[in-house]
C-alpha cells in the first residue's frame, strides 16, 4: 500500500507554520511559511528556499524537482492538521502523486519573488466525521509566472489502524536500527548530484533480461529524508532514486525532469535490498523522453514511476525493494 507521512509529534497560531505540523523535527528543514483559506476547501500556502539553495539540482543547470516535491508534501499533513482537524500521530498514507515542472521554470530568467503554492482540495471521505482520505492539487506560482503543478491521493489512519496493519514493523526507531548499511554509490555526477550522501542509487548489475539495475541506498543520517525515526523508506526517497534513475545517460550530462507520475502499492522496508532497474518508453508528444521505473521486493511490486525527462538518451528505470 504504501509510503506513510508520518509526524515526529501541537495547534499553531492562524497562519503559522510549526515543525510539527509538516512532520518534521528540525525547523531548517520546513519549506512552508505560511498559510490560509481562500474557499471552503482552498488555499494559499508561502514557501521559502532552504539556506543556500537556488531551486537548483547539484549539477546547478536545472531546477530542482525534489524540492518542488518536498515543498509540496509539507502541504499534506499541514492542511490535514489545520484544516481538516486530523489529530498528531495519524499516519497519512501516500497512495498518488504526479507532478509538471513548466518550461518557464527551467528555460527563462524567472522573475524574483516570492513563491507560493496555490492548493484546492476535493474527494475528501470522512467516517464518523472524521477524515479518512483526501486529494489535492497544486499550482506553484512565481508572480503570475506557472512553475509547477502537481496532484496527490493519500488516505489517513488512526495509530490503532496502523499499529494493526504494520505489526512488528510499526516501531520506527526498532525499523532504524534494523536497516542495511547503505551500499556504495554510484557517481554522484551520474546522478545530478554533488554528494555522495545525495545518491540513492548503488550498482547492482543487470537483470536476466539485460535492464540496468541498481540498489536503492538508504542513507538514515541524511537530514531530510531521515529528519526524524521512520519505519519504511520514505516515499520522497523513492521518487528521488526513480529521478536518480532517469537522470542515467550515457553521456553523463545533465537531464531536466519535467514530470512524474507514481503509485504507492506496498511498504519499502530498511531491512532488505531494494533494487532499482529502468526500461526506456516512448518519447511523448512533445519531444520529451520517459522512463519506466518500478520497485519491487521479495517478488511484489512496490513503487512504480513514469518519469520525463529532456536531455540525452537515457536508460529506463525500475525500483525494486523487499518489505
Amino acid at each position: 500500500m504504501f509510503a506513510s507521512l508520518q509526524s515526529p509529534a501541537a495547534g499553531p497560531a492562524a497562519g503559522s507554520v510549526p515543525p510539527t505540523y509538516v512532520h518534521k523535527a528540525d525547523p531548517a528543514e520546513v519549506r512552508l511559511t505560511s498559510w490560509c483559506r481562500t474557499g471552503p476547501h482552498a488555499f494559499l500556502i508561502g514557501t521559502r528556499r532552504p539556506a543556500g539553495h537556488e531551486l537548483r539540482h547539484r549539477h546547478g543547470e536545472s531546477t530542482d524537482p525534489l524540492l518542488f516535491v518536498e515543498t509540496v508534501r509539507q502541504t499534506f499533513p499541514l492542511l490535514c492538521h489545520v484544516a481538516y482537524s486530523v489529530p498528531l500521530g495519524h499516519q497519512l498514507i501516500w497512495q498518488r502523486f504526479s507532478y509538471r515542472i513548466q518550461n518557464d521554470a527551467y528555460d527563462t530568467q524567472l522573475p524574483d519573488g516570492d513563491v507560493s503554492l496555490y492548493v484546492e482540495c476535493f474527494d475528501i471521505a470522512l467516517r464518523r466525521e472524521r477524515l479518512t482520505a483526501l486529494s489535492m492539487s497544486f499550482r506553484m506560482m512565481r508572480g503570475d509566472v506557472l512553475l509547477a503543478t502537481a496532484e496527490t491521493h493519500f488516505a489517513v489512519q488512526t495509530p490503532g489502524v496502523y499499529q494493526r496493519l504494520r505489526g512488528a514493523q510499526a516501531d520506527a526507531t526498532d525499523a532504524m536500527l534494523r536497516a542495511l548499511p547503505a551500499p556504495a554509490p554510484l557517481s554522484p555526477e551520474l546522478v545530478g548530484r554533488r554528494d555522495a550522501e545525495e545518491v540513492a542509487l548503488s550498482p547492482a548489475g543487470s537483470s536476466p533480461a539485460g535492464a540496468h539495475q541498481w540498489q536503492l541506498r538508504v542513507v538514515t543520517t541524511h537530514p531530510v529524508f531521515f529528519d526524524h525515526p521512520v519505519d519504511h523508506a520514505p516515499g520522497t526517497l523513492l521518487i528521488e532514486a526513480a529521478h536518480q534513475a532517469a537522470r542515467m545517460t550515457d553521456s553523463g550530462l545533465p537531464v531536466d525532469i519535467t514530470a512524474l507520475d507514481c503509485e504507492f502499492t506496498r511498504y519499502v522496508e530498511l531491512d532488505a535490498p531494494c533494487l532499482l532497474s529502468a526500461t526506456a518508453l516512448e518519447t511523448a508528444a512533445d519531444g520529451s523522453l520517459r522512463t519506466r521505473v518500478v520497485a519491487e521486493q521479495g517478488g511484489e511490486v512496490r513503487f512504480a514511476a513514469t518519469v520525463a525527462h529532456r536531455g540525452a538518451p537515457v536508460l529506463a528505470a525500475t525500483c525494486v525493494s523487499a518489505r
